[in-house]
């Protein structure tokens, strides 16, 4: 934990004088310490430093309280301004994050990772035409960075422009052979696109990098099921929800991009005695 000086330090004169009491007419001028600007400058960045340790460990509420008092006193500071914006990001609190992070935009307009930010918080807002412009403003400055590539998918893909969708996942998964969620995504755009065998070839090749996850198995137990493989689905279906029972849920499934066709099927599928059983279990 960085050192930290008090701001109070800076305000408190340094000693008293014993004075005799004043007449009615008198008042007392307290004096005030010139404040070091520099020195709040300094502590500022020291904040930002110790704020960015803590999001590290995921103690974001203790991260946020240093980066707003950095922000203050170092408030031209483009990074800090990230720094924070980044931070109600976390805390899905999306219109803070998104006028910390135009702030920080303001002061450094060419820094790719403020743009991406704005177009993750965009998002979030559900503004996704905004969210495709921040994002793409940012991959003119950095075209390759995979992360920025898969939202500019998502938040095609939330705006029903397929093509363009898959395309930014494919390009995604081309700067990271191990990139598995877009290569999951692409088959959740090839579902919604009345594509259910195609669909399940990217899952299948999704589980092929991380076996263990839990979603393209749910998505290949669902589409089974609607082809007939009944007893195969819901093997599949169970270790998944063993996994990791948060996929039970359909609003959870719907946040992470599950489309109205395969939602509708997953409602059907849970719906099952089998699998209300499992449910209930969960």
């Amino acid at each position: 934990m960085l050192k930290r000086i008090s701001l109070v330090s800076c305000l408190v004169a340094a000693g008293l004088f014993i004075l005799p009491k004043p007449a009615l007419s008198q008042a007392l001028i307290p004096y005030t310490l010139p404040l070091d600007f520099e020195q709040l400058q300094q502590e500022g960045l020291l904040l930002a430093q110790e704020a960015a340790q803590l999001a590290q460990f995921q103690q974001y509420q203790a991260a946020l309280s240093r980066a707003q008092l950095a922000v203050q006193l170092a408030p031209n500071e483009a990074d800090i301004w990230g720094l924070l914006g980044t931070l109600y990001l976390q805390l899905d609190q999306a219109e803070n994050a998104i006028a910390a992070l135009e702030k920080a935009q303001t002061l450094s307009p060419e820094n790719a990772a403020v743009l991406f930010a704005l177009g993750t918080a965009s998002f979030q807002e559900a503004q996704y035409l905004q969210a495709v412009e921040h994002i793409e403003s940012g991959l003119a400055i950095e075209p390759e960075n995979a992360g920025a590539l898969f939202d500019l998918g998502n938040a095609y893909y939330r705006l029903s422009r397929y093509d363009q969708a898959i395309a930014s996942y494919e390009r995604a998964a081309a700067q990271e052979a191990e990139f598995w969620p877009a290569i999951n995504n692409i088959g959740l755009v090839l579902y919604e696109t009345g594509k259910p065998e195609a669909a399940v070839e990217y899952w299948q090749s999704a589980l092929a990098i991380a076996a263990e996850e839990p979603e393209p198995q749910l998505a290949i137990a669902v589409t089974l099921y609607t082809q007939g493989q009944r007893e195969t689905a819901i093997s599949l279906a169970t270790a998944a929800l063993e996994s990791d029972s948060r996929y039970a849920d359909l609003s959870f499934l719907e946040d992470n991009l599950w489309g109205e066709q395969l939602l509708g099927a997953t409602q059907e599928f849970f719906n099952i005695p089998a699998m209300q059983a499992l449910l209930a279990q969960l």
